[in-house]
């Protein structure tokens, strides 16, 4: 199963991962805050991950790292 992490310290929750992601689980998690003061991005279903990196292609600040 793969394994997608976000550096919240990189993150600032622009949102492109979730638009790139093909399956839609990718979102930015409302409840959280950075310290930053961003809404970070999370994989809502690691399930459903297929690794096919688009979030992490996507990321600008390069916050997002996936294990296969």
């Amino acid at each position: 199963m793969p394994r997608i992490s976000v550096d919240q310290q990189y993150c600032k929750g622009c949102g492109l991962c979730v638009d790139a992601c093909p399956k839609g689980i990718m979102a930015l998690d409302l409840e959280l805050i950075s310290s930053r003061g961003y809404h970070p991005a999370y994989c809502t279903d690691l399930e459903a991950c297929n690794s096919c990196l688009s979030c992490a292609q996507m990321c600008p600040d390069v916050a997002i790292t996936v294990e296969r």
